[in-house]
This record gives C-alpha cells, sequence and structure tokens, in this order.
C-alpha cells in the first residue's frame, strides 16, 4: 500500500499491468462478488447502461437526428 493524496494506492508488478492490459492512469474496480472482491478493468454496470442508452436512442431517433442537424 502506498499513500496517494488522501487516499491509498496499491502497487501493482508489471506482469499483472500486462495480463490486464492496463497502465499509469487506467482505471480498474474493486467490485464484491461472492468468493470476495475482485479487481477488474471492466465496469460491471457498463453493459447495463448501454442498452438503457440503446434504447432511449430507439425511441427517440426522430428527436436526435432533429437535433443533429
Amino acid at each position: 500500500m502506498t499513500a496517494v493524496g488522501n487516499s491509498m494506492g496499491i502497487e501493482l508488478p508489471q506482469e499483472v499491468l500486462s495480463k490486464f492490459n492496463v497502465g499509469k492512469n487506467d482505471t480498474l474496480y474493486l467490485v464484491e462478488s461472492a468468493e470476495g472482491f475482485v479487481l477488474t478493468h471492466y465496469q460491471q454496470d457498463f453493459a447495463s447502461q448501454m442498452e438503457a442508452a440503446e434504447k432511449v436512442l430507439k425511441k427517440y431517433s426522430n428527436a436526435f437526428q432533429a437535433l443533429a442537424k
């Protein structure tokens, strides 16, 4: 653990960063699961957010097309 401003940070070995395909300034998420905590580069609610956005875009496609002009 290392101090990062008023927070704490963790240092990860280069091997781990390579497996996650992440580097400096990338974001990882600590997600609680039934097995404990999981460190992931995938934001789990992103897929559901995109589905909701697609529904809105489809429902109001005429309005968005008019706004795009």
